[in-house]
């Protein structure tokens, strides 16, 4: 085992080289965003009357309870002011430790970097164990600095811990699973894409157990998010739970050990399938189709699954309208005028950023296959750059309308069946299609960098989040509007889409094609790089 792990301190010293800067800035900027939902939330309840009557009305939804899960103890005020990131901030740390552990795994393997340093003495498991290690620094890290920057705030220091330590357990799971997931596939993309199915299904899971009577159901006890809810910080403090993440990171950790132990260096647990012997493509489009169709066809299904169930929770959300504390609730987030295109509306904005997320992935394939090579034999014939690159490009724009198009749909036929009302479904179509061009915008940044700036094309998935944020919080943070205006996202016209939506929608349109525009000037100009 030693000799197995031969210059571990090698590679996680370099793991920390190449992370200095973009693993701080992701732990930081989750501390403080969980310490600033905390002091902007304190003095919206600052009776236990007023706290109660949030939790009894929030705990009353459906809706509500499947997107962010049950306030336990309505008089803890900790437990009414974390409620969003209790569920949801817990599944975005999940996703970056995930990306983390995946970038110093298969992300090395994939270019050959590790094939390199392992000329030297340098064993086969030193990189899998120094990933591990590296997660699990950044894990106490963000579990501290989340517990002192909560208790600035004001909160008790011992549900401040507890709630540090949650998050810190969950990152620590779900970034388990980003090793597990690099072993089992040859692409750093196809190893994502896995361990984003495993956080989705997990978080599911928990959504449908908060649902169950008497809750949690079993299904929550199945999820790493699941657990940091019933860690139930704020509200009692189960610190026993904290076992159950931690045994499952070391079975996982131990399973990716006995992965890495039994294949080659740069192959895969699961064998890539050869293609056909004669190839039949002829155009840059069609290459480029080949190669991302069968992501867009996960990402579909997963669309319109997780929009059936959204859709099917409208029902829920009519009822509370007779609820003088729940629309005192929604007052305070936005508005009680029409509950249910309030709720429909705030789904369909987060469908959108997560559409989003697949257009900055399918636009940055443009990067890998730079990287990785395979751009240059392509542009050596007669396909020119602005053609190759289109191919890529235009499969993002349109994948990212179709997913948009077909959640439309799915949200508005549940909900119309919900509600036995169908004039709900032609409004929400029309509404999600109102989401397509700021989804644009956000995917033609990825074209912007890579004209200009190749090397930082993975910063738009920090905007991406920076987007998202600043959606969710940035008015209980009282951000000042014209930088809560350089969200695209924001722009959107939502629920009831009218005909002034249409200025925002040719504005975002415009926008999203004179950014491409520049990407492309400077794509055309420089050289290929690796």
């Amino acid at each position: 085992m030693r000799e197995a792990n031969a210059g571990y301190g090698t590679t996680l010293r370099l793991a920390l080289r190449r992370d200095r800067i973009l693993l701080p800035a992701w732990v930081i900027g989750l501390a403080v965003t969980a310490g600033s939902s905390a002091a902007a939330t304190v003095d919206l309840y600052p009776t236990e009357e007023s706290r109660v009557a949030a939790a009894e009305t929030i705990n009353a939804s459906a809706a509500v309870v499947a997107l962010y899960g049950r306030i336990y103890d309505p008089t803890s005020l900790g437990a009414v002011s974390m409620i969003k990131l209790t569920a949801l901030g817990a599944a975005i740390v999940g996703i970056v430790m995930l990306f983390v552990a995946i970038r110093h795994t298969r992300g090395e393997e994939e270019p050959g970097r590790l094939e390199l340093l392992s000329g030297g003495r340098l064993g086969r498991l030193a990189p899998v164990t120094s990933t591990l290690a590296l997660v699990g620094g950044a894990c106490v890290a963000l579990a501290l600095l989340t517990a002192a920057a909560n208790t600035a705030a004001g909160l008790p220091w011992q549900g401040s811990l507890a709630f540090g330590l949650g998050w810190g357990a969950t990152g620590l799971v779900y970034g388990a699973v980003g090793v597990v997931t690099a072993q089992l596939s040859t692409s750093a993309r196809a190893a994502r894409g896995a361990g984003l199915v495993v956080v989705a299904v997990t978080y599911a899971l928990r959504a449908i157990g908060d649902l169950a009577e008497p809750s949690p159901g079993i299904l929550s006890w199945l999820s790493p998010v699941g657990w940091n809810q019933q860690l139930r910080a704020y509200a009692g403090d189960r610190w026993w739970v904290l076992v159950l993440p931690l045994l499952a990171s070391v079975a996982l950790g131990a399973a990716a050990v006995a992965m890495r132990s039994r294949r080659d260096l740069g192959a895969g647990l699961r064998e890539d399938r050869p293609g056909p012997a004669t190839g039949r493509l002829g155009t840059a489009t069609g290459l480029a189709w080949r190669l991302q169709s069968r992501v867009l066809l996960s990402w579909s299904i997963a669309f319109v699954l997780f929009g059936a169930i959204l859709g099917s929770l409208a029902s829920s959300v009519d009822k509370l309208l007779s609820s003088p504390a729940m629309r005192d609730f929604f007052e305070k987030i936005g508005g009680t005028a029409g509950l249910v295109d309030v709720f429909l509306g705030a789904e369909i904005a987060i469908i959108a950023a997560i559409a989003a997320a697949y257009g900055i992935s399918a636009s940055d394939r443009l990067r890998a296959e730079e990287v990785e090579g395979h751009a240059e034999p392509v542009l050596a014939g007669r396909t020119t750059r602005i053609r190759w690159a289109s191919g890529h490009y235009l499969i993002a724009l349109g994948g990212s309308a179709l997913l948009m198009l077909l959640a439309g749909l799915s949200i508005g036929a549940s909900a119309s069946a919900a509600l036995g009302d169908w004039t709900h479904l032609g409004r929400v179509v029309v509404a999600a299609l109102a989401q397509i061009p700021a989804v644009w915008v956000v995917t033609s940044l990825v074209m912007l960098l890579f004209g200009w700036l190749p090397r930082a094309t993975v910063a738009v998935w920090g905007l991406l989040a920076a987007f998202v944020l600043v959606g969710e919080f940035g008015a209980l943070w009282k951000l000042p509007g014209w930088l809560m205006d350089l969200s695209p996202l924001r722009h959107a016209p939502t629920l009831p889409v009218g005909s002034d939506g249409l200025l925002p929608v040719l504005v975002l349109t415009v926008v999203a094609a004179l950014i491409s525009a520049v990407g492309y000037v400077g794509w055309h100009r420089r050289d290929l790089v690796g």
